[in-house]
């Protein structure tokens, strides 16, 4: 902006702060604040509500503090409490119901795990474990701050506490505990850098007690932005600090960290299943210059005999990257041709679509202009930012009219009949991403100047911009009492506390967040439900355009829920070592806290150069991925399984194994879908009583029984890993091996191979072969590897269905048993199929022996191991 008006802007808000100080109190520290006085106090059987009222002057930190609040508990089942604290007139912003729906319930508070004691004046609150009066919360010592913007709570936590979660971020497994704060604001991360705000926003933490032995979790439900603090002076403590909406907290008792897990996907709602495709092997890669390029590499594939399941074009299908369009080397019936030649051999196709529409005179942005489901300035114009393809509108989700363009748009650009017929989709830049710095006053000058510093190869094309006389959009109004919308006269753009977002400002490389979504909700409330906002749209019309079968849908930004309709990949990582060994940490976060299951980072690194040793082992952890995916930017040095000999050799065995584990996976993660229990988990979440196992984050349990300990140092081969105090197998060897509660070594650890054991008392049905691709897959037969404890005894379950369906016909979910002498199958065997268990191998002390068995999986039988015959091993 013109230096002149620059300059009396700021004189005009510092005379504003000036007139401001001389109308109100000296301003004070946050802990001289007065808090609040809590009054009219009344019970029911499962819960209670109070008045609270502020205690003396208000602060005024960083706005007017409320000076009338509402204090709400409530008992929702034995495990979980409610607890809100919220204006009296119901203006201040609360996330909608429709974008989150709440938890229900009713429950008896005196039978209820925890307990919700209040102090009245100063007001506090306390939530204490009744079994052991532990307090797992209390506010005490620090008094509430609530303000017009700003709103702070403290709990006091115990000494060293075990932390985990509060993503998207990449710092450690267990979270620190000294100066360390966590800021939730979604932004473009290239890089997925420690110490930093990354895409997606969870306020969640789970907490693990050593003393206790139990675990527990706290929900803060709020999309606004804000810092979480960690930290040990005077006293250990965590700490929110938040510019906008309610204190909206969801405790959840566990007592196991699998029962926290699985109580927090009762808020979330379980994730969705996908289709059994989707666990497959995919290729993608940023800079693929024409169909015939991408149908080159299938066949490289297919050369080299590595399997491919799916085959992914990044924005390079795009005219000039704008979505719903093929550019001149992307022609429609070569892409049609494509498509069908990949279907022809059992396989699939996926593109990425973006939210951000170029603002130019083409199909997709002039429906969208005459369904007015754009994002608009205060004057009615269209907003205007700059992405892949220049400058570009942003689609309003919030809109009534925007799921029904977003369905036209993949009804006919995606139709099976006459468009690009994909198979799943991937979508990007949701945050939003906007590559225009703040304050973006002129974005096409801005997407003149970025045209080749934003796109790594090629350049961004010159677009003239259509410039339209567009009528102003009628917003709700914002000013009745009790909307939920937020209240009015609130800085949108520059609020007093600043949240330590790794951008800067707040619209810093996003969009404006002054704008007024329809409906009357601001983005300064609601851009962390973005990148959600458009997965749940997409997901949408997706299964409008294939009714009644699963679909896979890959996001970038996510917020609480989002595991529900799509899966998430890690984004934009380095092809460097240290990001192997962050991807491990990262997919944890996602997987066992956030309940988004279907979680994996780009395989060999996405920016930069991967060497072949980094990529042949990444492509071997890659298959310990519930996603599992190689991709890599355009410019850097191409990084296909198939480019050097010891990849293709690590590629082939990576992917037998993850083969003919797949319904072993694929049961864990349908078990994750029917109660939360997460697919994959830390040790920690095993071994919660082993202290050793709290900070582990380079080991991981893929399903509930197999645990991988993979090489994570720069050309060794040799791995240092932690066995607890159990029983193990060597899952290469079947080879029993005693943890006795400390590191051992691996050496000789060739580039292919992965220490992988099972845990004792394990039964893993597997495929007896692997396949080329999943399809083929399925039609081999199983065997089960039973790994006794050592009273003899295992278990395990396979779930079987037709891998695509949303409603099945028939599903059979068989259950394994073994007591040292004789094998059982019991449960439920709905799925048809010819296919039979063809042997099992149950390992012990000695050497393992394997035995003939021939049973069908369509009903119950047992049989006596002395009346089996034994085959080689």
């Amino acid at each position: 902006m013109p230096a002149s008006f620059t300059f009396l802007h700021t004189c005009l808000l510092l005379w504003t702060s000036f007139v401001h100080w001389g109308n109100s109190v000296p301003l004070k520290r946050a802990d001289e604040c007065p808090g609040y006085k809590a009054s009219n106090v009344q019970r029911s059987d499962n819960g209670f509500t109070a008045d609270l009222s502020l205690a003396g002057s208000g602060c005024n930190l960083h706005g007017e503090d409320l000076k009338d609040l509402k204090f709400l508990v409530e008992y929702q089942t034995d495990s979980r409490v409610h607890v809100m604290i919220y204006d009296k007139d119901e203006q201040v912003y609360q996330v909608p119901d429709f974008v989150v729906p709440r938890p229900e319930g009713s429950f008896n508070a005196a039978a209820s795990q925890f307990d919700v004691s209040i102090a009245e004046d100063p007001f506090s609150f306390t939530v204490t474990r009744r079994s052991n009066n532990e307090v797992v919360f209390s506010s005490k010592g620090s008094n509430i701050i609530f303000e017009t913007q700003y709103w702070r709570l403290r709990t006091a936590l115990p000494n060293n506490p075990s932390l985990y979660g509060l993503g998207e971020h990449t710092d450690s497994l267990r979270l620190p505990t000294s100066n360390y704060v966590r800021t939730m604001w979604a932004r473009d991360a290239g890089a997925v850098p420690q110490n930093s705000n990354l895409y997606g926003t969870h306020p969640v933490y789970y907490e693990h007690r050593a003393e206790s032995g139990y675990s527990h979790a706290v929900l803060l439900l709020n999309s606004n932005g804000m810092d979480i603090k960690i930290n040990n002076d005077n006293g250990q403590y965590l700490e929110y600090n938040v510019i906008g909406g309610v204190i909206d907290l969801y405790f959840l008792a566990g007592p196991s960290p699998f029962d926290v897990a699985r109580e927090y996907s009762e808020i979330t709602h379980r994730p969705a299943m996908m289709p059994y495709w989707g666990f497959g092997f995919h290729q993608c890669r940023f800079g693929y210059s024409s169909v015939e390029e991408v149908a080159a590499v299938v066949a490289n594939y297919s050369a080299a005999d590595i399997p491919l399941e799916t085959m992914w074009t990044d924005i390079d299908y795009m005219d000039n990257f704008k979505v719903f369009t093929l550019g001149k080397n992307f022609q429609l019936d070569r892409m049609r041709q494509l498509v069908s030649d990949l279907h022809g051999k059992n396989q699939h196709y996926i593109v990425m679509v973006d939210p951000a529409v170029a603002y130019q005179d083409y199909d997709a942005f002039n429906k969208g202009v005459e369904a007015d489901v754009f994002l608009k300035r205060e004057n009615g114009s269209i907003y205007k930012g700059v992405v892949w393809p220049g400058v570009t509108a942003f689609p309003d989700w919030f809109h009534e009219n925007t799921q029904q363009y977003w369905d036209s748009e993949f009804g006919s650009f995606f139709s099976a009949e006459s468009g690009v017929d994909i198979d799943g989709l991937w979508i990007d830049m949701n945050e939003p991403s906007n590559f225009c710095p703040w304050p973006c006053e002129n974005p096409e000058q801005e997407a003149k100047t970025q045209k080749t510093d934003i796109v790594q190869t090629g350049s961004l094309a010159h677009h003239r911009t259509a410039r339209r006389g567009l009528p102003p959009r009628n917003f709700a109004p914002r000013q009745d009492s009790g909307n939920k919308k937020g209240l009015p006269g609130r800085n949108l753009l520059e609020p007093s506390y600043k949240i330590a977002n790794t951008m800067g400002a707040l619209s810093e490389k996003t969009a404006r967040t002054d704008l007024i979504h329809q409906g009357g909700w601001t983005e300064y409330d609601t851009h962390n439900l973005y990148g959600t906002m458009m997965s749940r749209a997409s997901y949408n019309s997706m299964n409008k355009r294939r009714p009644g079968k699963r679909a896979l849908v890959i996001t970038r930004s996510t917020f609480v829920g989002a595991g529900s309709y799509v899966g998430h990949w890690l984004g934009d990582n380095v092809s460097a070592w240290d990001q192997y060994r962050t991807s491990i940490r990262h997919m944890l976060q996602f997987i066992s806290f956030f309940q988004v299951p279907m979680t994996g980072a780009d395989v060999c690194g996405f920016i930069g150069n991967t060497t072949e040793n980094l990529c042949a082992r990444w492509m071997v952890l890659g298959a310990f991925y519930p996603f599992y995916r190689n991709h890599n930017v355009a410019g850097a040095i191409s990084q296909e399984a198939y480019r050097w000999q010891s990849v293709t050799a690590a590629a082939k065995k990576a992917i037998d194994l993850r083969y003919r584990l797949l319904d072993y996976i694929y049961t864990a993660m349908h078990q994750q879908t029917v109660d939360g229990t997460p697919m994959l988990a830390p040790l920690w979440m095993h071994y919660p009583s082993d202290a050793n196992t709290h900070a582990i984050e380079l080991q991981f349990f893929f399903g509930p029984s197999l645990l991988v300990s993979p090489v994570t140092q720069q050309d060794s081969t040799s791995v240092e890993f932690y066995l607890p105090n159990d029983i193990f197998y060597d899952f290469a060897t079947r080879k029993q091996v005693k943890g006795t509660g400390a590191k051992t070594t691996y050496n000789d650890v060739q580039v292919t191979d992965i220490p992988v054991h099972i845990r004792a008392g394990a039964i893993i049905p597997a495929r007896v072969n692997s396949a080329k691709t999943t399809r083929l897959l399925r039609d081999q037969d199983f065997e089960l590897l039973i790994a006794p404890t050592d009273d003899g005894n295992a278990w395990g379950t396979l779930y079987l269905d037709d891998g695509e369906s949303i409603e099945q016909s028939g599903t059979s979910e068989i259950e394994f048993s073994f007591d040292g002498k004789k094998v059982k199958a019991e449960g439920t065997f709905g799925f048809e199929t010819i296919l039979h268990i063809k042997s099992i191998t149950v390992m012990g002390a000695d050497d393992p022996i394997k035995y003939e068995l021939n049973e069908g999986l369509t009903g119950s039988f047992e049989r006596v191991l002395s009346e089996l015959k034994k085959v080689d091993v």
